[in-house]
C-alpha cells in the first residue's frame, strides 16, 4: 500500500512540475475584440465587467483617446503636489485591449482589419498626443502623413509578443511559400509574385 501510495505522490510531483511552464504566461482574453459598450450594461455580451458593443457598431473613435495631447493644470484646485495623472483606461478609450500606439511627434495614419465584418477596414489619423489601440491579432498598419516624420511608443499586452510583417513573412519567407500558392491568394500572375519575392530575397 505505501508503495502505491509513494507512486501517485511522484507522479502528481512530475504532473505539478510539467505543469508550471503553462501556467507561467499571460492569460489569453475571452475574446478578441470587447469594445466597452457604457450605454448598454445589461448586453449583449459581459467581459470584464464592461459589456461589449456589438462588432457592426464599431467605429475608429472606439480605438482612440485624445484626452493625452494637452498638459493638465498641476496646480488647479490648490494641488499641492504639483502633478496630475490622466488616466486612459476603458472607460476613456473603449477598445483597449491590446496593443497601444501613442503618438509623440508628428501624426500617423492608423488602421486595421476588423474580424468578423467582411474585412472591413478601421482607420484614422492619430495627431501628436493621440493613443490608438489595435486588437490582438489583426492585421494593421502605420504610416506618417505629418510633415514632420513621425515618433510613436508602442506597448504590447504580453511579455514576448511578437510581430509579423506581413509582406516579408509572405514573400521572404524561408523555406518559400510556393508561387503558386501566393498567386492564387492574391488573384495575381505569377510572375508578379516573382517580382515582389525578388525584393524580399537577402543575400
Amino acid at each position: 500500500m505505501a508503495k502505491h501510495q509513494l507512486t501517485a505522490t511522484v507522479l502528481l510531483a512530475v504532473l505539478l512540475a510539467l505543469a508550471a511552464p503553462s501556467l507561467a504566461r499571460d492569460p489569453d482574453m475571452l475574446q478578441d475584440i470587447c469594445v466597452a459598450d457604457y450605454s448598454s450594461l445589461d448586453g449583449p455580451l459581459r467581459v470584464n465587467g464592461y459589456p461589449c458593443k456589438r462588432i457592426s457598431n464599431v467605429t475608429a473613435e472606439d480605438f482612440f483617446y485624445g484626452g493625452l495631447a494637452t498638459a493638465a493644470d498641476v496646480y488647479a484646485g490648490g494641488n499641492p503636489m504639483g502633478s496630475v495623472v490622466t488616466p486612459a483606461g476603458a472607460d476613456k478609450l473603449p477598445g483597449l485591449n491590446t496593443e497601444m500606439l501613442l503618438v509623440l511627434q508628428g501624426a500617423l495614419e492608423v488602421g486595421f482589419v476588423l474580424p468578423g465584418t467582411a474585412n472591413r477596414l478601421i482607420t484614422r489619423t492619430v495627431p501628436t498626443g493621440g493613443a490608438f489601440v489595435f486588437p490582438r491579432g489583426t492585421v494593421h498598419y502605420e504610416r506618417s502623413v505629418g510633415e514632420s516624420p513621425a515618433v510613436a511608443v508602442s506597448a504590447f499586452d504580453s511579455q514576448s509578443p511578437g510581430t509579423v510583417v506581413v509582406g516579408d513573412a509572405l514573400f521572404g519567407a524561408a523555406p518559400a511559400v510556393p508561387t503558386e500558392v501566393l498567386a492564387r491568394a492574391f488573384l495575381v500572375d505569377v510572375g508578379v509574385v516573382e517580382k515582389i519575392k525578388s525584393k524580399f530575397q537577402t543575400n
